[in-house]
């Protein structure tokens, strides 16, 4: 599955990548996992499965959703605390959630 986390400037983004990329390999799954900022979304919608979207871009979430789904990619908006969370635990949930319901669509 390949997942990218957006926020604003792709900071924050990057510390729940490696905790997701972690959480992965210990469950044994194959992800490839990027960290970005909502600039880079145009040109990575057609090579993701999964788009994780930081909490602080909510205002702007359903377009954002919408570009995604134009283009048959999962989309969630992450919590807060995924932000805070000592591993990738929720964020691994949310985005297979994700990619499951895609496969439906």
């Amino acid at each position: 599955m390949k997942i990218l986390i957006v926020c604003g400037a792709g900071a924050s983004s990057a510390f729940v990548a490696h905790r997701l990329r972690v959480t992965g390999k210990e469950r044994g799954l194959t992800l490839a996992v990027v960290a970005g900022s909502e600039s880079d979304l145009p040109s990575s919608l057609d090579t993701i499965d999964v788009l994780l979207v930081g909490p602080h871009l909510a205002p702007r979430f359903e377009r954002i959703s919408a570009q995604a789904k134009e283009r048959g990619v999962g989309v969630v908006l992450l919590p807060d605390s995924v932000f805070s969370a000592r591993d990738g635990a929720v964020a691994l949930d949310l985005a297979v959630d994700a990619e499951h319901e895609r496969s439906w669509v």
